[in-house]
């Protein structure tokens, strides 16, 4: 049975209790019972209550929030983390979600496939695990766009505050970059799922370059703007070879600005 801890306030005409927007369970009118607490906040029969620390995600399904707080507390059980991070299309609203990904902080080697096998099992949803230390996350925030992205929206174990200040690698982003060429060449081939990623990557890369801070409605009203396609058209593959051309058009001049910083900053050096 689902329990939600709150405290009378006083209101003009009538007292209330607040709970949470994103909560498991107790639906907008439903009746519930009150009682009063008869232990402490969190210490119930010895054990302490998951604390969740929400960013830019709005309201989160409660189904969601559960399998979130059930994945947690299996990889609490099973190795000593820094932090634990919910992010990805997980978080988007609705239920139509396949996969879960999840970012796991820790200082020490971690074997991640028999964490990976645990969530599977439980949830029956597919699992991504990011193992990561504290620096490798700030040098990702600092140079790498789909850092950025990643954490715009998320769900952790802890609370985080980042102090990652942006550091352009133009190389790095070259190499990034290189990886949507595959639209190109692979058009006809590809599904819709693949060329919205590849379509992503090149205009988060192109957005980080102009130092937008990332997020993924940004990215996607970008992708409709500048390439002249719906989300939802690209995503379900329903994109024609005029497409192709206007992605075409993106990627080589977002190529040639990468090039031509490459060869300022070589400029300089010399």
């Amino acid at each position: 049975m689902e329990e939600l801890i709150g405290k009378i306030s006083t209101g003009s005409k009538m007292d209330q209790i607040y709970i949470p927007k994103n909560r498991v369970g107790f639906s907008t009118g439903e009746y519930v019972i009150i009682s009063p607490l008869k232990y402490n906040l969190g210490e119930k029969e010895g054990s302490k209550k998951l604390k969740l620390h929400f960013y830019n995600t709005g309201k989160i399904e409660p189904i969601k929030i559960k399998i979130i707080e059930d994945v947690m507390q299996l990889i609490e059980t099973k190795v000593n983390t820094d932090n634990i991070i919910i992010t990805g299309s997980f978080l988007d609203k609705g239920f139509g979600f396949n996969d879960i990904d999840i970012i796991i902080l820790s200082q020490k080697e971690i074997n991640t496939e028999i964490i990976k096998d645990k969530i599977d099992k439980l949830e029956g949803i597919k699992t991504h695990i990011i193992l990561l230390d504290n620096n490798t996350l700030l040098q990702g925030l600092s140079t790498d766009p789909l850092y950025s992205l990643m954490l715009s929206k998320y769900v952790s174990k802890n609370r985080m505050i980042f102090k990652a200040k942006r550091k352009i690698d133009y190389r790095f982003l070259d190499l990034n970059l290189l990886k949507s060429k595959d639209l190109i060449n692979n058009f006809d081939i590809l599904n819709g799922k693949e060329k919205y990623y590849f379509t992503m990557n090149m205009i988060a890369i192109l957005l980080f370059i102009e130092g937008k801070r990332l997020n993924k409605d940004l990215i996607n009203r970008e992708i409709e703007r500048k390439l002249h396609v719906k989300i939802k058209d690209l995503k379900e593959n329903l994109v024609s070879r005029d497409f192709l051309d206007r992605y075409k058009r993106v990627y080589d001049n977002t190529f040639n600005l990468i090039l031509d910083k490459i060869k300022r900053v070589k400029g300089e050096q010399k």
